[in-house]
């Protein structure tokens, strides 16, 4: 991972511009957010995995990185500058540790709550106790799980997931819906028993649908759990494949694959406009950070990110 810290933009009125990232001086910083009406941060996870410590000093990969105190002093950090922000993961908070092996996933969603997350997605190691151990623990997260292309009709989780919703922020209307992979052959049959999968593609069209033009959003987020890209099989759903074959969907913030993004990537949609994606590996090592600026029509004037790493020169 680079540690070091880059601040990009894209200029233009909407998304459909042709990314053209360039270091930002600081003063240019200043007068890109002082020219915008409005300001929204995103701040986002995935695939945490349990990992409520961070790596031991010793570890040879990580040494020293990640943790849930850390990453909610960072966190408040930036809350303490800047009110108007989005806290999403997207999905695989359980199995890693000992600590889901003792708590089933309470102790992870009692941590977020406190942090103040506001969505999360499932991944598929969020089924590894089966319906009964997510129902279970649920109660602990106060923050909805959206889950679009998972139908729990006739299960225990009926009702308990949400496809979308709709949040606003200081006068923008931020639309966000959940997409996971497929769990057959991935998640025994027993974990998630009657729970039917539903095509990601179609899916996401059709609430990207709904919340861009009928709600009319000002701003769609994808949590998705289907993996960034897989070179060994070009054709599996993935995010970079979901970007090309839909449109309305503005962010992607992805799952699954635990790859570490140096920054988001920018994908043309099926009408031909661009769509960040972006994923931050695994463990919370990092902290993802996108910011969007709109204009006094609530149109996306400019967007800046700045991946964050977790580590022990962060103040708890």
């Amino acid at each position: 991972m680079n540690r070091k810290n880059f601040l990009k933009t894209i200029g233009g009125g909407t998304l459909a511009m042709t990314l053209a990232p360039n270091l930002l001086l600081a003063e240019n910083f200043n007068l890109l957010k002082s020219a915008s009406e409005y300001h929204l941060t995103i701040l986002h996870t995935n695939d945490q995995h349990s990992r409520i410590e961070p790596f031991d000093a010793s570890y040879t990969r990580n040494p020293n990185q990640g943790g849930f105190a850390r990453r909610a002093a960072l966190i408040q950090k930036f809350r303490d500058e800047q009110s108007n922000i989005l806290l999403l993961d997207s999905g695989d908070t359980f199995q890693g540790t000992p600590y889901f092996n003792f708590f089933g996933g309470e102790l992870e969603f009692k941590l977020m709550s406190m942090m103040g997350y506001d969505a999360s997605t499932m991944g598929n190691h969020d089924f590894d106790n089966g319906l009964e151990g997510f129902k279970k623990v649920l109660p602990n997260a106060k923050f909805p799980f959206l889950c679009s292309n998972y139908e729990f009709t006739d299960t225990i989780l009926e009702g308990a997931t949400k496809p979308c919703k709709i949040f606003n922020k200081n006068g923008i209307k931020v639309g966000i819906f959940g997409v996971g992979i497929q769990l057959e052959g991935l998640v025994g049959k027993k974990s998630y028993g009657e729970t039917k999968y539903l095509d990601p593609i179609e899916t996401a069209q059709h609430y990207a649908d709904l919340l861009k033009k009928e709600k009319k959003c000002d701003l769609v987020i994808c949590l998705s759990h289907i993996g960034f890209d897989y070179r060994d099989s070009p054709n599996k759903v993935s995010d970079k494949i979901l970007a090309s074959k839909t449109d309305n969907i503005d962010l992607i913030l992805g799952g699954h694959t635990h790859t570490f993004l140096k920054e988001p990537q920018s994908f043309a949609n099926k009408g031909g406009k661009n769509v960040l994606v972006n994923q931050v590996g695994w463990a919370g090592l990092l902290l993802g950070k996108v910011d969007f600026y709109f204009d006094k029509d609530k149109k996306v004037k400019n967007i800046s990110w700045d991946n964050q790493v977790i580590d022990d020169t962060i103040l708890v």
